[in-house]
């Protein structure tokens, strides 16, 4: 049986707001056909003196592992905003990938980018330039969202031309707003589509 060939959908979310965006996005990834969503996390940065984490986790997505990168067709990164840059999980776990960097491993497949900020001004559209820099050095493609989604001219909430955002306000906020969840499916289904296409 030859397995289907998947966007990996990966991200770290402390609160939960980042994980409803990535659900989002791997809905519009399975609307594509034909590629599979395979959604995975990274494990929490801790001090070196506290207890080792478990090496998986107790729900939830599992978290990621080098063969799951490799194997991708396409993959999308998330990570909650922090001062304007990718959450420190994110940013330790992309910096093990110097060997698939030396293979070759992610060349020419598509990439895109996710976050989620307590404010419209929290230092989004940073973050999700600051998570393409490594994925360019990859050799990856970065895939945005165009203006033809309407929403990205309309929205109140989150949504960027760089990649799908929530804004979840400092209270805590709510689920993502409909024009956040469509433009989260928006941007799964547009790097499918192009996965299909480079496969």
């Amino acid at each position: 049986m030859v397995n289907m060939p998947y966007v990996l959908v990966l991200y770290y979310s402390r609160t939960g707001h980042t994980a409803h965006l990535a659900a989002d996005i791997a809905r519009g990834v399975e609307q594509a056909g034909g590629v599979e969503a395979r959604i995975r996390i990274v494990p929490p940065v801790v001090p070196a003196i506290d207890q080792a984490q478990p090496s998986i986790p107790s729900d939830g997505p599992i978290y990621c592992d080098l063969d799951d990168l490799e194997q991708c067709a396409g993959l999308v990164i998330g990570s909650p905003t922090r001062f304007g840059n990718m959450a420190a999980p994110l940013k330790y776990f992309l910096e093990q990938t110097s060997g698939l960097w030396l293979s070759g491993a992610l060349v020419d497949k598509p990439c895109a980018v996710f976050t989620s900020s307590g404010s419209l001004h929290g230092g989004q559209e940073s973050t999700l330039l600051s998570m393409l820099i490594p994925l360019l050095h990859h050799g990856m493609l970065p895939v945005g969202l165009p203006y033809t989604n309407a929403q990205l001219t309309t929205t109140k909430t989150g949504g960027t031309p760089y990649g799908a955002s929530h804004v979840s306000g400092h209270a805590g906020g709510s689920g993502l707003s409909p024009d956040e969840s469509t433009l989260a499916m928006a941007l799964g289904k547009r790097i499918a589509s192009l996965a299909k296409r480079l496969l």
